[in-house]
């Protein structure tokens, strides 16, 4: 299983956005237990797609305004109803990854069994740290071109040649950090097959 565990940057200096996060996140991803509140202003859920998982963790990050930790392995079984009563492997390895997570590059950090997830840490903290240095106008060509464009058309939406299109993906590091988050999903729901509930 895969346990996401969110904890809200310097949320002395700032207004609570943990029910704001909870809402969108529970709309927007499949969850196989929701998101939820589960001590001031931390916030937690039980995934089991891989590819949706990276995704959601690089949306939250993108932000700067959380920690973000993955936990991976077994949890105990049945899994119950509400996230917070939840225990097992997948539980402790997020709270390993938020606690590292505060301190991490990007604020993000990925703990499980053996060496895999390391690896895929290394390859999320990458993909952070570059989504979090690209420019608005990077994003906005991006984003179209997520959306199934063409640069040409994405030009013509944005008013600027395909030219300034392909320039601002290339600036952004767009279609490989595109491409290492697709492969980072995949191998993480690879990874997420090795475990499952326990007793």
């Amino acid at each position: 299983m895969i346990v996401l565990t969110i904890d809200q940057r310097d949320s002395r200096h700032n207004p609570d956005r943990v029910e704001v996060l909870v809402a969108r996140l529970n709309a927007d991803f499949p969850v196989l237990r929701a998101f939820e509140r589960t001590a001031g202003d931390e916030l937690q859920g039980v995934m089991d797609d891989g590819v949706a998982a990276v995704r959601l963790l690089l949306e939250v990050a993108r932000s700067a305004r959380w920690s973000v930790g993955l936990g991976v392995g077994s949890v105990k079984s049945p899994l119950p109803q509400q996230t917070r009563a939840g225990s097992g492997e997948a539980f402790e390895a997020a709270r390993d990854a938020v606690e590292r997570a505060k301190h991490a590059p990007a604020s993000v950090a990925v703990s499980g069994r053996g060496g895999e997830a390391e690896r895929l840490e290394a390859e999320l903290q990458l993909v952070a740290e570059v989504n979090g240095r690209r420019t608005e106008a990077s994003w906005a060509a991006g984003l179209l071109i997520d959306q199934g464009l063409s640069q040409h058309e994405a030009a013509l939406r944005l008013g600027i040649t395909q030219q300034a299109v392909s320039s601002r993906l290339a600036t952004g590091l767009w279609l490989p950090c595109r491409q290492l988050a697709e492969q980072a999903g995949v191998a993480l729901a690879r990874y997420n097959t090795q475990f499952g509930e326990g007793e």
